[in-house]
């Protein structure tokens, strides 16, 4: 007698199945509408072809749309396939590789046939027509077992170079999978899939750029065209991608600090930012914000070096981490006779620290320390360097130099929990001053790390520890877990802002750490007389000024808050006549300590609304005749069609309540 399998089910029942049924077989015996839902399915966890035969008791979780996340990636795997099998279809002898899904849809990186030059922007509406085709024939998707030579032998058969060149470097042994669209066309993958093309949406996705891109990355290798999309389940989904898409473009930080004349970058500093007065007024603005933040926490703020020798970051563990990421020099003055050349090659080594970690240890092994001591908080607005790839960088939100808000926090065991709960609700207020939302995320060990298990242990449950105790382990918190994400030396909480047009920013965090105080001997002396390691509490709250700058100028769509604003109001004319009450109007306001400018130009003064405006201005003041004989001023704000006309009195009251940072404002 055949012995059936048991497959337990999410509500706890089990059913059991003769052997070679599939999760198909037992969506359809449920019900026939969640036969036609169902897309994949998890089989003891793991994410697998709704067709594939069970192998043995599992436990079984039926995935649909309603699992978004396991759906999107379905689909958007399966839509970087149909682009492989359309673009072939369209153009015999395009050679394939591989096409990923990505965060927001998928790519394929293809070699265009010799009778034809690469592919073009001009060529994917003709692709997109044939994905569309693909999708409606609802060819269905197939999983097959090959050997590893009927691959090898395939690839070579058909012209497929690359394709013959990988998998003549698979394991001998291993399961190899190829997917079957239909009868005809196949592409070595390892899955799962959809169970056809008929589900996905063929209004649901959409052909976005081509770039070059290098077999397997290495640019001593053939040049193949890397074709982008974006999918999604539906057409609603897409449309509000492509909306965000649009938004994005508008609140572009590189373009609105042309615009508003914040900052610039040029060649000559790759990834290091130029700040202009208006631009740099915005740092001293967060700077003094952060500033009153961590003296109100009990921080200490210090300053350190920018150069440290590499046998400290060889004692820290980041030489061996980061060596490639850092600006080295020999620590060995040039020699002039040789017209600047570096006399020895075997001068000691120095580096721009890419963090400040390790020197604000140095700082703390000044000097002996007591348990009393403790907690012992530094903080340091630090300069730092990385030598991040040219194409990597991206205006202000990824830069080779940048200055952090970083502190360490250097505690006894007994203190971790309540200093990372303060951390916590410190975060919490400043996010919040800034109009952001944001989801509180736990980052576990990773496979490659320092320390033992035992301490990883540990740090990992006093930080939840703390964020249960905040109160902020919770879905309103948007609370998760990451399994491998922590740091190579401690687990970190890492907080994830949501801005304006619903995009994610992960910006603060705060990561436990065994590792450095040991690795540095930075000790204290505990109530027993002994000698004892302090744990160390790396954070940050906005990460780096230079991306926060970056992150609240695309928030806000350039229209800071008037608080942040370089300039926070102009007085401008409407007659030469009224010049001597406009600087008075100034004069007053800048004595209240308002950020204010005149326009005494000769020019309309629909012409000065509009250009203020569009340097997102917060208050225009306007000014004729008029308000000077009665002492008023027609008040415009930023964004409203209307102005009023308010006593001089009045206006300098409502501007000096809407210029006052929102913690001054509490006090």
């Amino acid at each position: 007698m055949t012995q059936l399998l048991k497959i337990s089910l999410p509500d706890g029942s089990v059913r059991e199945v003769p052997p070679g049924s599939t999760p198909a077989d037992i969506a359809a015996a449920i019900g026939p509408g969640l036969a036609k839902a169902a897309l994949a399915a998890r089989v003891d966890g793991e994410l697998r072809d709704l067709n594939r035969a069970l192998e043995g008791d599992a436990s079984l979780a039926l995935v649909t749309s309603r699992d978004e996340a396991d759906a999107l990636e379905l689909a958007r795997h399966d839509y970087a396939h149909v682009l492989a099998e359309a673009v072939q279809a369209l153009w015999p002898g395009t050679q394939i590789t591989f096409g990923p899904a990505t965060e927001d849809g998928f790519y394929y990186d293809v070699m265009a046939p010799a009778s034809r030059g690469p592919f073009t922007l001009d060529d994917l509406p003709a692709i997109e027509e044939r994905m569309r085709d693909i999708i409606r024939a609802d060819k269905p998707l197939t999983r097959e077992v090959w050997s590893r030579q009927q691959l090898i032998d395939k690839w070579r058969a058909e012209g497929e170079s690359f394709k013959a060149e990988w998998a003549a470097e698979l394991p001998e042994g291993e399961e190899l999978t190829v997917y079957r669209s239909g009868e005809d066309w196949l592409d070595m993958c390892r899955g799962p899939h959809l169970p056809s093309t008929g589900k996905l949406d063929p209004a649901a996705f959409k052909l976005m750029r081509v770039a070059g891109a290098y077999w397997r990355g290495d640019q001593r290798n053939a040049q193949l065209t890397r074709i982008y999309g974006t999918g999604w389940l539906d057409k609603k989904q897409l449309d509000a991608h492509l909306h965000r898409l649009e938004e994005a473009a508008k609140r572009d930080h590189r373009k609105l600090g042309r615009e508003m004349d914040l900052f610039h970058l040029q060649e000559e500093a790759h990834g290091s930012v130029f700040w202009h007065p208006r631009g740099y007024k915005i740092w001293r603005e967060l700077e003094a914000y952060m500033r009153r933040a961590i003296d109100g926490a009990g921080y200490r703020e210090v300053k350190t070096p920018q150069v440290m020798d590499a046998r400290q970051w060889e004692q820290s563990g980041h030489w061996g981490k980061y060596r490639a990421n850092m600006f080295v020099i020999p620590d060995e003055a040039p020699n002039t006779e040789d017209e600047g050349d570096l006399v020895s090659k075997d001068a000691d080594w120095m580096a721009l620290k890419p963090m400040n970690c390790p020197a604000h240890v140095l700082i703390f092994r000044q000097g002996l320390k007591s348990y009393r001591d403790l907690p012992l908080r530094l903080y340091e607005n630090g300069c730092c360097h990385r030598n991040e790839p040219h194409g990597a960088l991206h205006g202000l939100m990824r830069v080779r130099q940048f200055t952090q808000d970083d502190a360490h926090i250097f505690c006894r065991e007994d203190q971790i929990v309540a200093e990372t709960r303060a951390f916590c609700e410190l975060a919490d207020r400043i996010y919040r001053d800034f109009g952001f939302t944001y989801a509180v995320k736990l980052a576990l060990r990773p496979e490659q790390r320092y320390g033992s298990d035992e301490d990883w242990d540990k740090a990992e449950s006093e930080l939840r520890q703390a964020v249960i105790d905040a109160g902020m382990a919770t879905p309103e918190y948007g609370w998760e877990e990451l399994p491998g994400e922590g740091a190579f030396y401690a687990p970190k909480l890492e907080w994830h802002l949501t801005d304006a047009i619903g995009r994610t920013w992960q910006v603060g965090t705060i990561q436990s750490d065994r590792v450095l105080p040991e690795r540095l001997d930075a000790s204290y002396v505990g109530e027993d007389g002994e000698k004892h390691r302090p744990v160390m509490l790396h954070r940050a709250i906005f990460g780096s000024y230079e991306r926060f700058i970056g992150i609240l100028i695309e928030h806000f769509a350039g229209r800071l808050p008037a608080w942040l604003a370089p300039t926070q109001a102009v007085v401008a004319t409407i007659v030469s006549d009224a010049d001597d009450y406009a600087r008075e109007v100034a004069s007053r306001l800048q004595a209240a300590g308002i950020r204010v400018e005149t326009d005494l130009r000769n020019e309309k003064i629909n012409y000065k609304v509009r250009e203020h405006s569009l340097a997102k201005v917060p208050q225009l003041l306007v000014v004729g005749m008029r308000e000077a004989e009665e002492g008023t001023v027609a008040l415009r704000t930023l964004g409203e069609q209307a102005q009023r006309v308010i006593s001089l009195e009045a206006a300098i009251a409502h501007l000096k309540a809407e210029a006052t940072p929102p913690d001054l404002r509490r006090m």
